[in-house]
C-alpha cells in the first residue's frame, strides 16, 4: 500500500512528461560539459579557412558526447521513480568511446579536407563547378557519420559493419536521411543567423530530435540485424 502513490507518480502522463523533460535537460547539460574542452577554444578561433584543422580538433569531443547522449536518451525510461540519465550517459560514454572515435575522427578528417579544398578553389585555379561534387561528398560523409554514430551508440557491431549499415540506410530509410539534413540545416541556420552558442544550448533537444528522426532506422536494425 505504501508504494502505490509512488507507482502512480511514476506512471501518470504528467509524471512521464516531467521525467522526459528532466532527462533531456540533464543529458543536454552533460553533453555541453563533455564538449566544453573543445568549445571554448573554438569560440576564440577566427573564421578563417586556415583554421579549419583547428576547428576539427576542437570538434573531436563532439562525437563521443553525442554518442553518449543518444545512448542515455534511448535507455532512460520516462519514470520519475527511476531517473538515471547521468548514469546512462557515463555508461554510454565509456562503452562507446573507442568505437565512436574510430568513426568520428575519419569523418572530421574528410570534412576538413573537403572544407579546405572548397575554401581554396579559386586560389588553385580549379573550375568553380568542382564545388558541387565536393559539397555532395561532404554531405554524404556527414550523413554516413551521423548514421554510424547512432548505430554504434545503440548496438554492438564491428566498426566496419557499422559503416556498411550507415551507408545502406542512406537509401533504405530516406525519411531519416531527409530528417537529418533538415536538422543539420536548422542547426546551421541558428549558428549563422543567431549565434553559434544557440545549437550548443539546445544540445539536449537536438539530440532527442535526432534520436526520434532515426527511430525507423533503429527499429529496422533491431528487427533485421540483431538476434
Amino acid at each position: 500500500m505504501s508504494t502505490q502513490p509512488w507507482r502512480e507518480v511514476g506512471d501518470g502522463p504528467l509524471s512521464r512528461a516531467a521525467a522526459s523533460v528532466y532527462t533531456v535537460l540533464v543529458v543536454g547539460l552533460l553533453l555541453i560539459l563533455a564538449v566544453l574542452p573543445g568549445l571554448v577554444p573554438l569560440l576564440l578561433l577566427r573564421p578563417d579557412a586556415s583554421n579549419l584543422p583547428l576547428v576539427a580538433l576542437c570538434l573531436l569531443p563532439v562525437g563521443p558526447a553525442l554518442s553518449a547522449a543518444l545512448y542515455a536518451l534511448h535507455h532512460q525510461r520516462p519514470d520519475l521513480t527511476d531517473l538515471r540519465p547521468a548514469a546512462w550517459f557515463r555508461q554510454g560514454y565509456r562503452a562507446n568511446l573507442r568505437q565512436t572515435l574510430w568513426i568520428w575522427v575519419p569523418v572530421l578528417l574528410w570534412l576538413t579536407v573537403i572544407g579546405v579544398n572548397l575554401s581554396y578553389l579559386s586560389a588553385a585555379v580549379v573550375p568553380a563547378g568542382w564545388a558541387v561534387p565536393l559539397v555532395g561528398v561532404g554531405v554524404g560523409v556527414a550523413l554516413v557519420g551521423g548514421n554510424a554514430l547512432v548505430i554504434a551508440a545503440l548496438f554492438a557491431f564491428r566498426t566496419r559493419d557499422v559503416l556498411r549499415l550507415a551507408r545502406y540506410f542512406l537509401v533504405r530509410t530516406p525519411g531519416v536521411t531527409v530528417g537529418t539534413l533538415l536538422l543539420l540545416a536548422a542547426a546551421g541556420a541558428l549558428t549563422v543567423g543567431v549565434s553559434e552558442l544557440v545549437p550548443v544550448l539546445l544540445a539536449g533537444p537536438f539530440a532527442l530530435a535526432y534520436l526520434r528522426i532515426c527511430t525507423p532506422m533503429i527499429d529496422i536494425v533491431r528487427k533485421e540485424f540483431t538476434g
